[in-house]
Protein backbone atom coordinates (compact mmCIF):
# COMPACT_ATOMS: atom_id res chain seq x y z
CA UNK A 1 0.00 0.00 0.00
CA UNK A 2 2.83 2.40 0.86
CA UNK A 3 4.36 1.94 -2.61
CA UNK A 4 1.01 2.76 -4.24
CA UNK A 5 0.80 5.99 -2.21
CA UNK A 6 4.29 7.05 -3.35
CA UNK A 7 3.47 6.34 -6.99
CA UNK A 8 0.23 8.32 -6.71
CA UNK A 9 1.95 11.31 -5.12
CA UNK A 10 4.77 11.39 -7.68
CA UNK A 11 2.33 11.00 -10.54
CA UNK A 12 0.46 14.08 -9.36
CA UNK A 13 3.58 16.24 -9.34
CA UNK A 14 4.99 15.64 -5.86
CA UNK A 15 8.52 14.63 -5.05
CA UNK A 16 7.77 12.16 -2.24
CA UNK A 17 9.70 8.92 -2.55
CA UNK A 18 12.04 10.03 -5.31
CA UNK A 19 15.72 9.11 -5.04
CA UNK A 20 17.66 12.28 -5.76
CA UNK A 21 21.40 12.34 -6.37
CA UNK A 22 23.15 15.41 -4.97
CA UNK A 23 26.51 16.32 -6.52
CA UNK A 24 27.92 19.27 -4.58
CA UNK A 25 31.43 19.93 -3.28
CA UNK A 26 30.51 22.67 -0.79
CA UNK A 27 29.56 20.97 2.49
CA UNK A 28 27.20 23.73 3.66
CA UNK A 29 25.25 23.74 0.39
CA UNK A 30 25.18 19.94 0.33
CA UNK A 31 23.69 19.84 3.84
CA UNK A 32 21.15 22.51 2.92
CA UNK A 33 20.09 20.54 -0.15
CA UNK A 34 19.79 17.35 1.88
CA UNK A 35 17.58 19.05 4.47
CA UNK A 36 15.32 20.54 1.81
CA UNK A 37 15.02 17.25 -0.06
CA UNK A 38 14.16 15.38 3.12
CA UNK A 39 11.45 18.00 3.78
CA UNK A 40 10.02 17.15 0.34
CA UNK A 41 9.95 13.46 1.27
CA UNK A 42 12.81 12.52 -1.04
CA UNK A 43 15.55 10.01 -0.42
CA UNK A 44 18.99 11.57 -0.86
CA UNK A 45 21.51 9.58 -2.88
CA UNK A 46 25.08 10.60 -2.13
CA UNK A 47 25.95 13.35 -1.75
CA UNK A 48 28.95 13.10 -4.04
CA UNK A 49 31.62 15.77 -3.65
CA UNK A 50 33.82 14.57 -6.51
CA UNK A 51 33.18 13.83 -10.18
CA UNK A 52 34.47 10.24 -9.94
CA UNK A 53 32.18 9.48 -6.98
CA UNK A 54 29.18 10.92 -8.83
CA UNK A 55 29.92 8.79 -11.90
CA UNK A 56 30.10 5.67 -9.72
CA UNK A 57 26.74 6.48 -8.13
CA UNK A 58 25.10 7.02 -11.53
CA UNK A 59 26.46 3.68 -12.73
CA UNK A 60 25.44 1.66 -9.65
CA UNK A 61 22.45 3.28 -7.94
CA UNK A 62 18.81 3.78 -8.82
CA UNK A 63 18.41 7.53 -9.27
CA UNK A 64 15.17 9.28 -10.20
CA UNK A 65 16.53 12.82 -10.45
CA UNK A 66 19.81 14.66 -9.82
CA UNK A 67 21.05 18.06 -8.69
CA UNK A 68 24.42 18.85 -10.25
CA UNK A 69 26.79 21.59 -9.18
CA UNK A 70 28.26 22.82 -12.48
CA UNK A 71 31.80 22.97 -11.09
CA UNK A 72 32.69 20.16 -8.67
CA UNK A 73 36.10 20.52 -7.02
CA UNK A 74 37.41 22.36 -10.09
CA UNK A 75 36.02 19.87 -12.61
CA UNK A 76 33.10 20.51 -14.96
CA UNK A 77 30.09 18.28 -14.22
CA UNK A 78 29.36 17.42 -17.85
CA UNK A 79 30.51 13.74 -17.78
CA UNK A 80 27.91 13.13 -15.06
CA UNK A 81 25.26 15.08 -17.00
CA UNK A 82 26.02 12.98 -20.08
CA UNK A 83 25.76 9.73 -18.09
CA UNK A 84 22.40 10.81 -16.63
CA UNK A 85 21.10 11.90 -20.03
CA UNK A 86 22.13 8.53 -21.52
CA UNK A 87 19.95 6.83 -18.88
CA UNK A 88 17.09 9.35 -19.39
CA UNK A 89 17.42 10.56 -15.79
CA UNK A 90 16.34 14.20 -15.41
CA UNK A 91 18.62 16.65 -13.66
CA UNK A 92 18.94 20.25 -12.53
CA UNK A 93 22.14 22.27 -12.70
CA UNK A 94 23.09 24.26 -9.61
CA UNK A 95 25.39 27.23 -10.11
CA UNK A 96 26.27 30.68 -8.89
CA UNK A 97 27.10 31.79 -12.43
CA UNK A 98 23.69 31.56 -14.08
CA UNK A 99 22.73 29.68 -17.22
CA UNK A 100 25.33 31.48 -19.36
CA UNK A 101 27.98 29.00 -18.18
CA UNK A 102 25.98 25.92 -19.23
CA UNK A 103 27.07 24.08 -22.37
CA UNK A 104 24.73 24.58 -25.32
CA UNK A 105 23.74 20.91 -25.45
CA UNK A 106 22.31 21.21 -21.91
CA UNK A 107 20.75 24.68 -22.14
CA UNK A 108 17.26 23.14 -22.05
CA UNK A 109 17.85 21.80 -18.51
CA UNK A 110 16.62 23.73 -15.48
CA UNK A 111 19.20 25.86 -13.67
CA UNK A 112 18.99 26.52 -9.94
CA UNK A 113 20.70 29.83 -9.25
CA UNK A 114 22.73 29.97 -6.01
CA UNK A 115 21.79 31.17 -3.47
CA UNK A 116 18.33 29.61 -3.63
CA UNK A 117 15.26 29.14 -1.45
CA UNK A 118 13.40 25.88 -0.82
CA UNK A 119 10.56 26.96 -3.13
CA UNK A 120 13.06 27.58 -5.95
CA UNK A 121 14.54 24.11 -5.51
CA UNK A 122 11.14 22.41 -5.57
CA UNK A 123 10.06 24.37 -8.65
CA UNK A 124 13.21 23.39 -10.58
CA UNK A 125 12.94 19.73 -9.57
CA UNK A 126 9.31 19.58 -10.71
CA UNK A 127 10.28 21.32 -13.96
CA UNK A 128 13.04 18.76 -14.56
CA UNK A 129 10.55 15.90 -14.04
CA UNK A 130 8.16 17.46 -16.51
CA UNK A 131 5.45 17.97 -13.90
Amino acid sequence: MEERQIVTETATGGLTGLRILVVEDEAAISLLLEDMLLDFGCEVVGPAARLSAALEVVAREKVDLAILDVNVAGEPIYPVAEALAARSIPFVFSTGYGSAGIRDVFRDRPVLQKPFAQHDLKQKLLLARGS
